[in-house]
């Protein structure tokens, strides 16, 4: 009597287009295999050997989820065109990527005289397959003289039937003109908008062959118009039955640190992916709100605009400790600048450290135009008028920022606080103005001006920073209003390079004393053994 494994409701639940494969344990496939999908599964536990990571060596087993996956595609009894597998990160992805690829090339489902590829984004994307592919076969005796590499052009050739195997990326024109048998379009989900022009190429190369399939294999998009996402829309809505779409995915809401969520996206935890690593991942993302948009997309696989707050409001409160001022007059001072000529706010935030150079105290001054505060209060939603009646906002000039007053203000309050400033961290808006005033007064005249690029690489790496002073509880703020209100709104937003930085245009109400924090604290975060770099040119704003 033949006998089937359960298979788990996390797997059960990720099947959203195609039918419910019956599964045999796995000895009995690599034994006797008997369908399609199974002699898949076996041409891998017989064959093939794992190339990297803890088992390497050892002959490759596929997990249950991809079992179920391979099983699904190619046990389809209306055929397969279309197969979309989407999981969280570093979970095998890539491993059953190759296995269907040397499947097709050296395996049982080599056809005579065909061509298949994976394609990527960049390069580096598109050679992580080859290299995977590429070393499996040189580390599986089986293998050996069934193939030829030609690595200079990411290309692998089947032996036995004239088959060929080629890397293609969006930002390279090897290989495009080929007809393709099966199309594997690696990391889907980092194409931004519902197609690009490396997508269409590769929709068009697969006219020539009766049984082509395209696989899309990756984490989630960002948004419901980004194009795998549509494809994953799509099949659930369709069900079209040449179509198997699996989504490995955490429930809506769900709590960051919810274990039993991590399962649903993550099948493979606990083999390809740590356990202990995502739960370290996971506690980052709950303390540096920036990291949670990130966070959710690649463990979670959940589709979230990578922006957010960027300072946890309970860690907030937990760094809301008595400022020592005495640390002001005593040691280094920086000063970070943000100005303002009409309705923002201008800020300059002083922050100098203990004996022991382990926590960082702040000292704010902001500054808004006299005329017109109450207006202003009922505009940004804050209490601007009863914050001058506190001296927690000085009011300047009339209906914009007066440069002379904000100059002599900070150079008397600081006179009369015996704080002499060391360095002055500023955005380059308005600074020439400024400094002209500086100049008249007679204010910060042995300060050192640094100039900081407001752009995310330059600006992410200082918010990164405060971020990690705040989670390690190193800042003192006093529990200061206007600071606290600008906390508590400061959105970051990921940017092309990679890093996230504050964003004005996505918070709700003014931020000028954070930006300023985030320049003021640098000396004492990562930017303390880091010499600042001016790069003019890459100025924005």
């Amino acid at each position: 009597m033949t006998q089937y494994v359960e298979i788990p409701q996390t797997i059960l639940d990720a099947i959203k287009c195609g039918p419910v494969p019956r599964v045999r344990p796995i000895e009995d496939i690599c034994a006797d295999p008997q369908t399609v999908g199974e002699r898949v599964i076996a041409f891998a536990g017989n064959h093939l050997i794992v190339a990297d990571g803890p088992l390497i060596g050892e002959p490759l087993i596929l997990d249950l989820y991809q079992q179920v996956f391979i099983l699904s595609v190619f046990d389809n009894p209306y055929g397969t065109r279309f197969a979309n597998l989407s999981i969280g990160a570093r979970n095998g992805k890539t491993a059953l990527l190759a296995v269907i690829l040397l499947a097709f090339l050296i395996g049982p489902l080599a056809k005579q005289n065909t061509s298949i590829a994976s394609g990527a984004m960049s390069r580096t994307q598109a050679s992580i397959c080859f290299d995977l592919m590429y070393n499996t076969l040189l580390m599986s005796p089986d293998c050996e003289g069934l193939f030829r590499p030609l690595a200079s052009k990411k290309q692998l050739f089947g032996l036995s039937k004239n088959t060929r195997y080629t890397a293609l990326s969006s930002d390279a024109k090897t290989g495009y003109g080929q007809s393709l048998r099966v199309i594997v379009l690696d990391e889907a989900g980092q194409i931004r908008g519902p197609t690009s022009p490396f997508t269409d190429m590769l929709d068009s190369r697969q006219g020539s062959h009766d049984d082509a399939i395209y696989f899309k294999i990756s984490t989630q998009g960002r948004s419901d118009l980004d194009f795998f996402s549509v494809a994953l829309d799509t099949a659930e809505r369709q069900q079209d039955r040449h179509t198997i779409s699996h989504v490995y995915c955490a429930d809506k809401g769900a709590d960051l640190d919810d274990e039993s969520q991590w399962y649903k996206a993550n099948p493979g935890l606990g083999k390809f992916r740590s356990l202990k690593d995502l739960r370290h991942l996971m506690r980052q993302a709950k303390q540096i709100p920036a990291k949670e948009s990130e966070a959710r997309n690649q463990y979670l696989n959940q589709r979230v605009a990578m922006e957010g707050l960027a300072i946890t409001p309970s860690i907030w409160k937990e760094c809301a400790g008595e400022v020592d001022l005495e640390l002001f007059r005593k040691g280094k001072v920086s000063m970070g600048l943000d100005l303002s000529a009409r309705n923002d706010l201008t800020a300059g935030v002083l922050c100098a450290e203990d004996e022991e150079g382990s926590v960082v105290h702040t000292l704010p001054f902001v500054f808004c135009p006299t005329s017109g505060i109450e207006e202003r209060a009922r505009r940004d939603r804050a209490p601007y008028d009863a914050w001058v009646r506190d001296g927690y906002m000085l009011p300047v000039g009339g209906k914009t920022m007066d440069f002379d007053q904000i100059a002599e203000a900070l150079h008397l309050e600081l006179g009369a606080m015996g704080i002499q400033v060391s360095e002055i961290h500023y955005d380059k808006a308005y600074i020439t103005h400024f400094q002209a005033a500086c100049e008249r007064v007679g204010a910060f005249q042995d300060a050192e001006w640094i100039g900081v690029p407001q752009n995310f690489k330059d600006m992410g790496m200082r918010l990164a920073s405060l971020q990690i002073l705040l989670a390690e509880n190193r800042l003192r703020h006093g529990g200061h209003p206007v600071l606290a209100m600008a906390a508590s709104v400061a959105v970051a937003k990921e940017g092309r390079e990679g890093v996230s930085a504050l964003a004005k245009n996505l918070s709700t109400q003014r931020i000028d004393p954070i930006v300023a924090l985030v320049m003021a604290a640098w000396p004492f975060g990562d930017g303390r053994n880091q010499a600042e770099v001016i790069d003019v040119s890459s100025w924005i704003g």
